[in-house]
């Protein structure tokens, strides 16, 4: 995902005169302006130049405290680990092995000290808890799209395939941590892994069955837009 820094994201915000350079508040106010910024507008249209314009502090100040830009959606998100040590593990990863090391490397955090927080972040998406809606935008513009970017071809953008997967880790999740279905939620690391990395693998680089050919215009894929619209709406499903 690349996107242009120059403070314009399609959004006519009044930006604030004056800059806060490292006072008392400058960290608050920027998550704030983040906050709202990627709410409306997603990560890739809001530049790290229009939140800290909305801040009122300089766009240093936002990478001082913060890194990348979505480290900082990371923390508007409220996780409570840094996702791009997990991520730069799956990245690592030969293609051919992606499904295993996805499960070995995000059930790694469930079990670590950090993993109730995760729990919490999950529990918030399903329940319509605190910015569920960032949470869903966080799980598919940084975490599905970073593994979708391995795998799309030319004729298979990976958009289902992703869709397919983070189905799986929900549900695993769900069983294991929040549910507590046995004997899964006892289930040691490595047979988690030996049990859902082959169904894993086969979303990601195996036969899921036909694929909708990309509209020869340049559009989406119907059948992957709708699995990425089915992630944006399962919150709705699962809400009592």
């Amino acid at each position: 995902m690349t996107t242009a820094d120059d403070g314009s994201d399609g959004t006519d915000r009044p930006s604030r005169s004056g800059r806060r350079p490292g006072q008392s508040g400058a960290r608050e106010a920027i998550l704030a302006a983040a906050r709202t910024r990627f709410a409306d507008v997603g990560l890739d249209k809001t530049s790290v130049r229009a939140i800290a314009s909305d801040a009122g502090v300089d766009p240093a100040l936002v990478h001082h405290y913060f890194g990348t830009k979505q480290q900082l959606f990371a923390a508007v998100v409220e996780l409570p680990v840094d996702p791009e040590a997990t991520l730069r593990i799956i990245e690592s990863a030969p293609l051919d092995r992606l499904g295993e090391n996805i499960i070995r490397a995000v059930s790694a955090v469930w079990d670590s000290p950090a993993g109730p927080g995760v729990v919490a972040v999950v529990r918030s998406i399903l329940t319509g808890g605190d910015n569920p809606a960032l949470a869903k935008k966080f799980l598919l513009e940084v975490v599905l799209e970073r593994v979708r970017q391995r795998i799309a071809t030319l004729d298979d953008d990976g958009r289902t395939r992703v869709a397919l997967v983070a189905s799986q880790m929900i549900g695993v999740l769900v069983a294991r941590k929040i549910v507590g279905v046995e004997p899964l939620a006892s289930m040691p690391a490595t047979e988690l892994v030996a049990a859902v990395g082959p169904t894993l693998q086969r979303y990601l680089t195996g036969d899921i069955g036909p694929i909708q050919n990309p509209d020869p215009q340049g559009g989406q894929r119907i059948r992957g837009d709708a699995a990425a619209r089915s992630l944006h709406d399962f919150d709705d499903v699962a809400r009592p």
